[in-house]
C-alpha cells in the first residue's frame, strides 16, 4: 500500500529482458530483498539491491498495463516505499496496481491534462483522487475523457512531471474505493435484472 507521495526521482539504468534496473538513493534506506516499491506508481518487488540502486522483474501483466516497458536508460521515474501504518497518510490509498495508461495532452508548471482510457472514465470524479505515474493528485476538471489536475511547484520539481512531454504514456490508478463501489453496483444491477 502506498500514498502517492513521491519520495525520490530515480533514473533508469537498464530496462530489458523483463528486468528494470534503477539508480536511486533515498528509497534504499530500509529496502530489503523482496520488499515492495512503487515505480511510476507500479508496485514492484526488489529482487536485487546495490549501493546505488535496485532492480525489479517486470511481469507480462505489468508491461501490458503500464508505461514501464517504454522506459530507456536515463529516464526519470517516481519512487515511493510502501506505507507504514503508523505514519500520516498525506496522499490517498494507492495499491500500485495500475489500471491502464493515459496519454499526456498538455503540461505546464500549473497542471497537466491526460486523456484516460474510456473504461476508466466511470471511476473518476471531480475533486476525487487519481494516481498518475505514482503521484497522488486531485482531479480539477473532467471533460470528454480528459482529466485535468492542478500541480503545485513542489510536485512539479519533486517528481518526473517536468520531464514528461505531450504524447507520453502516463500510468493511471483510479481510487480504490471507486473501483469497489463500481463492482458492487454492477453486481447489484445484475442481481436486480435477474429477478
Amino acid at each position: 500500500m502506498f500514498t502517492g507521495i513521491v519520495e525520490e526521482v530515480g533514473r533508469v539504468v537498464l530496462c530489458e529482458g523483463g528486468r528494470l534496473s534503477l539508480h536511486c538513493a533515498k528509497v534504499l534506506d530500509d529496502l530489503t530483498l523482496g520488499a515492495s516499491i512503487a515505480v511510476n506508481g507500479v508496485c514492484l518487488t526488489a529482487v536485487e539491491i546495490r549501493a546505488d540502486g535496485f532492480a525489479a522483474d517486470l511481469a507480462r501483466e505489468t508491461l501490458d498495463r503500464s508505461n514501464l516497458g517504454d522506459l530507456k536508460p536515463g529516464d526519470p521515474v517516481n519512487l515511493e516505499r510502501p506505507l507504514m501504518l503508523q505514519t500520516r497518510l498525506s496522499g490517498h490509498l494507492v495499491q500500485g496496481h495500475v489500471d491502464g495508461t493515459g496519454v499526456l495532452e498538455t503540461r505546464d508548471d500549473q497542471g497537466i491534462t491526460v486523456r484516460v482510457p474510456k473504461e476508466l472514465d466511470r471511476l473518476l470524479v471531480y475533486k476525487g483522487s487519481i494516481c498518475l505515474d505514482g503521484i497522488s493528485l486531485t482531479i480539477a476538471a473532467m471533460q470528454d475523457g480528459v482529466v485535468k489536475v492542478a500541480i503545485i511547484p513542489h510536485t512539479w520539481e519533486a517528481t518526473n512531471l517536468h520531464a514528461r512531454q505531450p504524447g507520453d504514456r502516463i500510468n493511471v490508478e483510479c481510487d480504490m474505493i471507486a473501483k469497489h463501489v463500481d463492482r458492487l453496483l454492477s453486481l447489484t444491477q445484475t442481481t436486480v435484472h435477474r429477478d
